[in-house]
């Protein structure tokens, strides 16, 4: 499965959409403030809830669909009532019973049902695909992330028993409970479909019949795509390779939209971004992060500034411990290259953990902003044990694990290893020449050749095997410590190719952890994880990185207390609660 969450290190700034807004010239036809411009990098890749898994297309569908329930305020630990008016837990959490909100249409026109909750959750399990956030779906509803074509114990008749309407009221039946169930409903990717739009266009019809052919099936550029039908407070109006126009919608059943028009605007020059921002032609633009911001817009007339935003994803540079050929340079510990399994002895890895200057990087790539973490895992969210103190920068401490590493060969013999980074990724470039100066200046024999080279080939490579050591990291598909744990740290977990361990006692506190729903009893077993996978140096852990945001102060809405990471991947809230004074 390729999940689409995986990042460079600190390139969130890059992928996030962020809002500009139009003024002098959409007033006249629109009235003032009326309509919005979202400015950014790249296009809309797709606006099908079904397969949306990308921060991109994220943003528009959150704002035409809807999900059953969504996130209190600016906590992501509190959930609120959406498209559904209550839930009920039942069976000791294999079982959940919602009742759906009345008198709420669709874009189309056509009222929303029981059925189209039914018809979106199946299927989303029977198209399941790597392109999408459905494998944590069906590990919930069907005890596996593979879909029916990869996994034959997927059935129709377990996608059907798995969710069912009995009356108006979904019903959800899960093979064991799931502590992160109801956080991963919040999830876009499970905004709910007008089914009998979708198959009057000609999406799948949701029948036994025809379930197979639809098995896996690539929904980015399907009709619902370019035809969405939601229940969300915007309606799309047009989609090209350049723009996505979007307009409030006059049915919704909560409150009505102060903005009237959305326009998604395609533009790949950031100085041509940030000249629409500081003439006031844009409310919010992507800026290219927090250097750029600083640089070129703090104090600028009109802009408003919100900083110290919450951190929800995690990086840090995997140590793989079977590298699959590539970067081994002799393959010996002879000075000249590495063994393959290099990183297999934890006195290596707990080397270059205390090798790596964490307070130097806030300060050079993070403008001081941040704090040292103790494991992959954002300290914002449930189950991360703020008593344990981080491993530190001592280069003494790595000099003594260095001398001991591979029974003192290391430090006899010295080696070489190649690493790649991200190319035009300066945080990334800075990491690893951080890691590189402090290494070398442990032992004259010790080398690290750093090398640039494109995303998609590091990503290539690391799902390979092949990359000895890489930087990356995860943003949250749901506000649940699972999502990072068990992807990181387990040896079923997607990060397990790139990193290559296998231990057995986290992976059984884990699936501990995804078993009950006592959350005292997890957040003790995530604290046992943090304690171990930082005793056995795992992973380089990166500092958390404080989000900046950057708008024109005519724009309201945005603020500390409306900020939620979870929700819109730049202004922390949907379209529908922003104005403009």
């Amino acid at each position: 499965m390729t999940h689409k969450r995986t990042l460079s290190a600190l390139a969130l700034a890059s992928l996030a959409l962020t809002l500009a807004s139009c003024n002098k010239n959409n007033n006249a036809s629109n009235g003032a403030g009326s309509t919005l411009v979202i400015q950014e990098s790249s296009d809309i890749p797709t606006l099908d809830p079904g397969t949306s898994y990308d921060t991109a297309s994220g943003q528009v569908v959150e704002n035409l669909y809807e999900t059953l329930l969504t996130y209190q305020g600016n906590s992501i630990r509190e959930l609120t009532p959406m498209l559904a008016t209550e839930w009920q837990e039942e069976d000791g959490g294999k079982a959940y019973r919602f009742t759906l909100r009345e008198g709420v249409k669709f874009h189309s026109g056509n009222p929303f049902k029981c059925a189209d909750a039914e018809y979106t959750f199946r299927r989303n399990l029977v198209t399941n695909t790597g392109d999408s956030g459905n494998w944590f779906l069906g590990e919930s509803l069907l005890g596996t992330g593979a879909n029916a074509n990869d996994d034959k114990s997927v059935t129709w008749q377990r996608i059907a028993d798995a969710v069912k309407c009995d009356g108006e009221t979904l019903v959800f039946t899960l093979p064991k409970a799931d502590p992160a169930f109801l956080s991963k409903l919040a999830y876009i990717g499970q905004g709910i479909v007008d089914s009998e739009h979708a198959k009057k266009i000609g999406e799948w019809d949701g029948t036994e019949a025809t379930w197979q052919a639809a098995v896996g099936k690539d929904l980015t550029g399907s009709p619902l795509s370019q035809d969405p039908s939601g229940t969300g407070a915007y309606k799309l109006l047009k989609k090209d390779a350049n723009a996505v126009t979007a307009q409030a919608f006059a049915d919704y059943w909560g409150d009505k939209p102060a903005i009237q028009n959305v326009i998604l605007q395609k533009v790949p020059e950031q100085a041509a971004r940030i000249q629409a921002f500081l003439k006031g032609d844009a409310d919010l633009i992507e800026t290219g992060g927090r250097p750029i911001v600083e640089a070129q817009i703090k104090g600028q007339p009109g802009v408003a500034l919100l900083d110290d935003l919450p951190d929800t994803s995690a990086f840090g540079i995997a140590m793989n411990q079977n590298v699959n050929g590539g970067q081994l340079g002799s393959g010996k510990l002879d000075g000249q290259g590495m063994p393959a399994n290099f990183f297999s002895d934890v006195d290596v890895r707990r080397g270059f953990v205390a090798a790596f200057d964490v307070p130097t990087y806030i300060k050079e790539v993070q403008s001081g902003k941040g704090s040292e973490r103790n494991v992959m895992l954002p300290e914002s969210f449930p189950g991360y044990d703020a008593s344990l103190s981080p491993t530190k920068f001592d280069l003494a401490a790595a000099k003594a694990a260095f001398q001991k590493a591979w029974g003192g060969q290391v430090w006899q013999n010295g080696f070489t290893i190649n690493v790649s980074y991200r190319a035009n990724s300066k945080p990334a470039q800075t990491g690893m020449e951080l890691l590189k100066k402090n290494i070398e200046s442990i032992n004259p024999k010790f080398r690290v050749n750093i090398v640039a080279k494109e995303w998609s080939k590091i990503l290539k490579d690391s799902e390979a095997g092949k990359e000895a050591m890489v930087m990356t990291g995860w943003a949250p598909d749901y506000a649940d410590a699972d999502n990072f744990i068990y992807t990181i740290y387990h040896s079923k977990g997607y990060y397990h190719p790139r990193s290559n361990f296998t231990d057995a006692q986290l992976d059984a506190w884990i699936d501990e952890a995804r078993s009950t729903t006592d959350t005292a009893k997890r957040n003790e077993l995530y604290s046992n994880v943090a304690k171990r996978a930082q005793d056995q140096a795992y992973y380089i852990l990166m500092p958390s990185n404080p989000g900046l945001l950057a708008y024109r102060d005519n724009l309201k809405g945005i603020g500390t207390e409306t900020f939620n990471p979870m929700i819109s991947f730049r202004t922390g809230t949907l379209w529908k609660t922003l104005s403009k004074g």
